[in-house]
């Protein structure tokens, strides 16, 4: 269906990552955290997804501590949802994460039951292997409680 390839140069990145991002309003509304995440995937471990020569979807890992790196920041284009290219995304990032000797892959998403379609992204990171660890209820606004998800790396 796709292939996932890892991308380098910064320019790039923040080329695919505002194209894949600005096309996903739903999750990605907010116009100073988007740019937020399109500047930092620049310096993050980046993934790409291509089917057809277009590239379909990326997702960003950074470092937060020894044993753990985050999914950052990841998006797939609509029509491509559910088609397996964010399964085959988290693989390749699980499967890198895991080599670099890291334990742990966390990312965060907003609590199950505030937005429909937070609550598909939920039920997509349980699905993947992510395990519901905390919730902060404040940790970005009352609105938007902080969901954290962790799976171990270990093989």
């Amino acid at each position: 269906m796709c292939n996932i390839l890892q991308m380098d140069p910064p320019e790039e990145k923040r080329k695919i990552s505002r194209e894949i991002l600005e096309a996903l309003p739903e999750w990605f509304g907010i116009s100073e955290a988007r740019e937020n995440y399109i500047q930092e995937s620049a310096g993050q471990l980046f993934f790409c997804a291509k089917h057809e020569g277009k590239i379909i979807g990326f997702l960003c890992l950074k470092e937060t501590g020894k044993a753990t790196v985050e999914l950052a920041v990841m998006g797939v284009l609509k029509e491509f949802h559910r088609q397996g290219v964010g399964r085959a995304l988290v693989q390749t990032a699980k499967s890198c994460a895991a080599d670099a000797g890291y334990s742990f892959l966390q990312v965060k998403t907003v609590q199950m039951g505030r937005y429909p379609e937070y609550d598909a992204t939920n039920r997509f990171y349980l699905d993947v292997g992510f395990e519901e660890f905390e919730v902060f209820p404040t940790l970005w606004n009352e609105w938007n409680p902080c969901q954290i998800y962790v799976m171990s790396l270990k093989k």
